[in-house]
């Protein structure tokens, strides 16, 4: 009986043995040349074990070439060897790979649409933000009469006191004659300083407010409120009163410079309508607020592009939107609110205003030519194919251009216009 036994593979790793004889040979057994059949020994039952196999060495790199797939560029002369280059600086076996980070920059707001390629709108100007309108402590105007009024009170009953009440008014007031005294005492001048002080404060802290009328109040150049109050009021006089007018108004400037899209030079005159918003920044933010709101309108007129007399609705009504904008945007830091900048007449420049008007002239004669050949056009098309279709005449091409002319040119006599 014969057994067949498989090879077993080559593993990686360890070494191959060698066969071993099934039967060992006997000593003292002479070899005839016959081989004794082997025995039969019961196969024994597949173990599983497992089995531990070393970590595949990993394959060298090709030339030129490093671990990662990176390409390493060598150094090549007559008295060296190929050496590459990133080992001549190399400390470590397997250098630790650097991580880099990208780079966090504050974006600005409004960045994205500079990047876009549209133009960078210049930064509004600012003020203090601490200067913001707020209400002025006063008290009615009945408290300062009465102040006054006590005051008044006291510096008769100091006269009175000191004898210098004359004899008539004492009468008149109910009083006893009173002689004097002579010289005046401590006590007297500070009666008389005391009521004299109460009178001056009492009466000379009564306002009038008024309606679309306010006080900005400073003491010592400190802002310390503003009066909107209307009525009999009582302010203190030592404060510092500056009269400023809320009501809506409107401004119609002079003709200002300006220029279309084509770069004509234009004079442009503007109507603004704008009230004060905010008193404390109008009044202490700039020296004139009506000088800084043409200021801006000026300015404005400059940056935006005006449209050409006689130009449409729509284009007019967005250079309007354009100018509002942006003089709002300039005047609100002030505490100015502007509700509107309409351009109410638009002229050319004196220097360019005869050329532009017969330029004018000739692009209205070209439109009106243009718009009486088409209507002579369409008449001479329909009368010929009138003609033809009816089978009124019969014509050739010769014909047909001939009558073509013929009517062309009494259609433009007919018209008032010459013919071609």
């Amino acid at each position: 009986m014969t057994t067949t036994t498989s090879p077993i593979p080559d593993t990686p790793g360890i070494p191959d043995t060698p066969d071993v004889p099934d039967t060992p040979a006997v000593p003292g057994t002479p070899d005839h040349g016959h081989v004794p059949e082997p025995k039969l020994v019961p196969e024994p039952k597949p173990v599983h074990e497992p089995v531990t196999r070393p970590a595949p060495t990993p394959a060298a790199p090709p030339d030129g070439a490093v671990a990662g797939g990176r390409p390493v560029r060598l150094i090549h002369t007559e008295s060296t060897t190929e050496i590459p280059v990133h080992l001549l600086f190399r400390d470590a076996s397997q250098p630790a790979p650097v991580r880099l980070r990208p780079a966090v920059v504050a974006r600005r707001p409004g960045a994205g649409r500079q990047d876009a390629g549209e133009r960078p709108r210049p930064a509004a100007p600012r003020v203090d933000p601490d200067l913001v309108e707020r209400p002025a402590r006063v008290l009615p105007g009945a408290v300062g009469v009465l102040a006054g009024m006590c005051g008044a009170v006291g510096c008769l009953a100091a006269s009175w006191w000191t004898g210098a009440l004359p004899p008539l008014a004492a009468e008149a007031l109910g009083l006893s004659a009173r002689a004097g005294a002579g010289a005046l005492g401590p006590g007297q001048w500070a009666a008389y300083a005391g009521s004299g002080a109460l009178g001056l404060f009492g009466f000379g802290g009564l306002a009038r407010g008024r309606t679309g009328r306010a006080w900005v109040l400073g003491l010592f150049g400190r802002y310390r409120g503003t009066v909107r109050r209307t009525g009999l009021l009582w302010v203190n006089p030592l404060l510092l009163r500056r009269r400023v007018d809320v009501r809506l108004r409107h401004w119609r400037g002079e003709p200002m410079q300006a220029a279309d899209r084509s770069g004509v030079p234009l004079r442009v005159a503007v109507l603004v309508v704008w009230r004060v918003r905010d008193t404390a920044r109008a009044t202490l933010g700039v020296e004139d607020h009506e000088g800084y709101l043409r200021a801006c309108v000026e300015a404005a007129l400059l940056r935006v592009p005006m449209t050409a007399p006689g130009a449409g609705r729509d284009a007019t009504q967005a250079a309007q939107d354009a100018l509002t904008r942006l003089v709002a945007a300039d005047c609100a830091p002030v505490g100015v609110e502007v509700f509107t900048v309409r351009p109410v007449r638009v002229e050319y420049a004196p220097e360019v205003a005869a050329a532009m008007h017969r330029r004018r002239i000739a692009a209205l004669d070209a439109q009106h030519r243009a718009s009486v050949l088409s209507s002579v056009v369409d008449s001479v098309e329909d009368t010929v194919t009138r003609l033809t279709v009816r089978g009124l005449v019969e014509l050739d091409d010769y014909e047909r251009k001939a009558l073509v002319k013929d009517l062309t040119v009494a259609f433009c006599a007919g018209r008032g216009e010459p013919g071609p």
